[in-house]
């Protein structure tokens, strides 16, 4: 594997912990309770760091295509999200999602900056570098 492959790896996985990390800070220390759809994302987002942490200790690319399925899925999962809590014709939606409203929005940084907003950010992120990461394979 070259060295550009790996510090992708490393870049995802940094990517992938951050992100897992901001959210059990918004849990844990700001005692924000999470919605249905943001444990959807959390299943979607936690595993990336161990699959793209061997991925990356074990030199293999191959490895990690789980976690384009994931981060894939988790695009989709993290902008519906983010539409049920910024569009008005799916906010109602959201509204009984389960014990936390799924349109409740605990941070709302410079007016459009959620959490769903955050963690689509970081799987966006995770998705197009790892399709970076095949165009790199390829090439070979």
């Amino acid at each position: 594997m070259s060295k550009i492959n790996e510090n992708i790896l490393l870049a995802i996985w940094a990517v992938s912990f951050l992100a897992t990390a901001g959210s059990l800070f918004y849990s844990e220390v700001m005692g924000y309770i999470p919605c249905e759809l943001c444990w959807y994302q959390r299943i979607l987002m936690y595993p990336l760091i161990v699959i793209y942490g061997v991925a990356a200790w074990k030199k293999d690319i191959n490895l990690a295509l789980p976690g384009l399925i994931l981060s894939g899925i988790g695009m989709f999962v993290s902008t519906y999200h983010y539409f049920v809590q910024k569009l008005p014709a799916l906010q109602e939606a959201g509204g009984a999602c389960g014990l936390v409203p799924c349109n409740f929005q605990y941070v709302n940084y410079f007016g459009f900056i959620t959490i769903p907003f955050l963690a689509g950010t970081a799987f966006i992120i995770i998705f197009v570098l790892h399709l970076v990461l095949f165009k790199q394979n390829r090439r070979k």
